[in-house]
C-alpha cells in the first residue's frame, strides 16, 4: 500500500472547515437515549453521531451492548436528525448487519485489530464498499500490526479509509488510561500523509477532564479529526462513563479547539513549524518520565547498597556507561561533549537519590 492523495477524497469531499467531529455515547443504551442525545448534537459541528451495539468486554458479565436492535436506533438517528451515524464492527456478521442498515460509516476497534485472522474476515465482508472504514489502533503499541491491519482493509477494495489513535495498553499506572504514544501516531502520518487520523480523547484520557488537553495536542499535531464520547448523563452511562462529556461540554470543546484552515505560504510555515514543534514537546515528556523511571531504579539501588553496607561511587561502572552512551550518541548525531554532560548530569541526581536513601 502506497500513499496517494485520494485516500483523503472521502474527508475533502465534506469540505469542512474544522476538524471531523465525530461523537456519541459510548454505548446505544436504549432508544430514547440514542434519539435524545443525537438530537442535542444536531446542528453542531458533530458530522458523524457513533454508538456502540456490539461491546467488546475485557471480562464476560459486563453489558455488551444491545446488538443488532441498535442498528434501528441509529436509522431513526439518520430519519430524523439527517445526521451521518456510525458503529464499531469486530466481525463478518457485524460488516453484513451494519451495511444491510445502511450505517454511514464504520470503525474496527483496537482488539479486532491486533488479531490478522479477524482483519481478514473483516476484510473480506467489506470487500468493494465505499462506506468509510476507520481502523483505530492495536490496543499494543506495534506500528507495523496497525498498518498491516489497514493495508488488509484496502487491499479488499475499501478506498475510503481512516486510522484512529486511540492510545495503546500499559501495565504501568499512569494519568492515562491508554498512553498516546505519540511519536506512533507521528511515525504513522510520516508513512501515510494522506490517510485520515482521527484522534480518540475519550479511550486516551478514561477521564472527561483531560479530553480538551489531549485533543488540542492531537490538533497541534495535525490530526483531521476527534472521536469523542458524547452522553446526555454521563455518570450514569452503561459503560465508560467517566470518559464521557454531556452535549454542551462537546461544543465548547469545539468552540475552543476549531482551527480554520489557511492556503497561504506564511500560514504553512506557521503550520509546519507548530507541528515540529509539537513534536518536540511530546519527546521532551517523554524524556522527563524516563528520568524519572531511571531515578526509580537508582532509589532501588540505593536501598540495595544500603542493606548491603556498599559505597554508593562505583567508578568502573560509571566509565563503562559513559563509553557505551557516547558510542550510542555518535549514531544519533550527538556530539560526544554534549553526552558526556548529559550522562554526568544524570548520574550526579542518581547519586543524590541514592545518598538520600542510604543516609535516610
Amino acid at each position: 500500500m502506497e500513499n496517494k492523495k485520494d485516500m483523503r477524497n472521502w474527508l475533502d469531499d465534506l469540505k469542512l472547515d474544522h476538524p471531523l467531529v465525530i461523537a456519541g455515547p459510548c454505548s446505544a443504551e436504549t432508544e430514547e437515549q440514542v434519539l435524545k442525545i443525537a438530537h442535542e448534537l444536531k446542528d453542531t459541528d458533530v458530522n458523524y453521531f457513533r454508538a456502540g451495539i456490539w461491546k467488546p468486554r475485557t471480562r464476560p458479565g459486563n453489558f455488551e451492548g444491545v446488538g443488532s436492535l441498535g442498528l434501528k436506533w441509529l436509522q431513526k438517528v439518520q430519519k430524523e436528525t439527517g445526521m451521518k451515524v456510525c458503529t464499531e464492527v469486530a466481525n463478518a456478521a457485524h460488516v453484513k448487519l451494519a451495511l444491510e442498515h445502511d450505517i454511514d460509516m464504520l470503525w474496527i476497534g483496537a482488539r479486532s485489530t491486533v488479531s490478522p485472522f479477524i482483519m481478514q474476515e473483516i476484510a473480506d465482508a467489506l470487500e468493494g464498499t465505499d462506506k468509510p472504514v476507520l481502523i483505530k489502533n492495536p490496543v499494543n503499541p506495534d506500528l507495523s500490526l496497525w498498518l498491516g491491519g489497514i493495508e488488509r482493509i484496502y487491499s479488499s477494495g475499501v478506498k475510503n479509509i481512516g486510522a484512529i489513535h486511540r492510545g495503546f495498553s500499559t501495565y504501568q499506572k499512569t494519568k492515562y488510561r491508554n498512553i498516546p504514544e505519540w511519536q506512533l501516531a507521528i511515525e504513522f502520518q510520516n508513512k501515510f500523509p494522506d490517510i485520515p487520523l482521527i484522534n480518540d480523547p475519550s479511550h486516551i484520557t478514561g477521564k472527561r477532564d483531560m479530553i480538551f488537553d489531549v485533543s488540542q495536542e492531537a490538533l497541534d499535531l495535525n490530526f483531521d479529526g476527534l472521536m469523542i464520547e458524547t452522553h446526555h448523563d454521563p455518570d450514569n452511562a452503561w459503560s465508560d462513563a467517566a470518559q464521557q462529556v454531556t452535549p454542551s461540554t462537546l461544543v465548547q470543546i469545539m468552540r475552543d479547539l476549531k482551527i480554520k484552515k489557511e492556503t497561504d505560504a506564511e500560514a504553512e510555515y506557521v503550520s509546519a513549524l507548530s507541528n515540529l514543534r509539537a513534536q518536540i514537546d511530546v519527546v521532551d515528556n517523554q524524556i522527563i518520565t524516563l528520568l524519572g523511571k531511571r531515578m526509580e531504579a537508582a532509589d532501588g539501588i540505593g536501598a540495595l547498597k544500603k542493606s548491603r553496607n556498599v559505597a554508593v561511587l562505583q567508578s568502573k561502572r560509571w566509565n563503562e556507561i559513559l563509553g557505551k552512551m557516547v558510542l550510542e550518541g555518535e549514531q544519533h548525531g550527538l556530539s560526544e561533549e554534549f553526552v558526556l554532560r548529559m550522562f554526568k548530569a544524570i548520574h550526579q541526581e542518581s547519586i543524590n537519590h541514592q545518598e538520600k536513601i542510604i543516609n535516610g
